[in-house]
């Protein structure tokens, strides 16, 4: 899925998809949890990486942490940054976060590798492996499924994949998988997310 497309369908739909899920009040508060305990866990700048609205890096900051947003759409940057003016949001890639190599203490990876190819994930798990320093942490969100296989999501061509098959994407990239968890709920696609220490 190129960087291109991404951007343009997010771009079409970032107003309706702020009002759907742009407020940390919308999130359930099961991963509101886990990324709150992930985050008390890393030592130094967090990027969150495919922020979308910004509300996750928004909601890091409130917490203290030292974070900034990136994404691919200038359309949520310049959302987020209007709502969350004391936070740091940019235009960027995971693919080319404009981040200096082992600087990061932690990468939030909320749903924003869904998109990525099997062929692209690998690329994308170095490039985070290279920004974080030894030791540093990764919380990964995606849909659990059958290993890459695409769906259509409301926006575009995502990607299912199991704990085992992402777990086995992030050992080949450099990193050693600490936890997992999955959850189904009833008018949900089924949920996964994994905590991984670079290694």
């Amino acid at each position: 899925m190129s960087d291109r497309r991404i951007r343009e369908s997010y771009a079409a739909r970032s107003v309706e998809y702020t009002e759907l899920m742009g407020d940390i009040a919308q999130m359930d508060a099961v991963d509101r949890e886990r990324i709150e305990r992930w985050a008390d866990g890393v030592d130094g700048r967090i990027l969150d990486a495919g922020c979308g609205p910004g509300h996750w890096t928004a909601f890091l900051a409130q917490r203290g942490n030292e974070v900034e947003g990136i994404d691919l759409v200038p359309d949520f940057i310049a959302g987020a940054a209007a709502r969350f003016p004391h936070v740091s949001y940019r235009v960027a890639s995971l693919a080319a976060p404009g981040i200096e190599p082992a600087s990061l203490g932690g990468i939030l990876a909320w749903y924003s590798l869904i998109h990525a190819s099997p062929e692209e994930l690998p690329a994308l798990l170095a490039s985070a492996r290279l920004a974080l320093r030894d030791g540093g942490a990764l919380l990964v969100g995606f849909f659990d499924g059958p290993d890459g296989e695409p769906f259509a999501h409301a926006v575009t061509t995502a990607h299912f994949w199991s704990i085992e098959g992402m777990s086995g994407h992030l050992e080949r990239a450099g990193f050693a998988v600490v936890d997992s968890e999955t959850r189904v709920q009833e008018g949900r696609r089924p949920h996964a997310s994994i905590r991984a220490i670079a290694v």
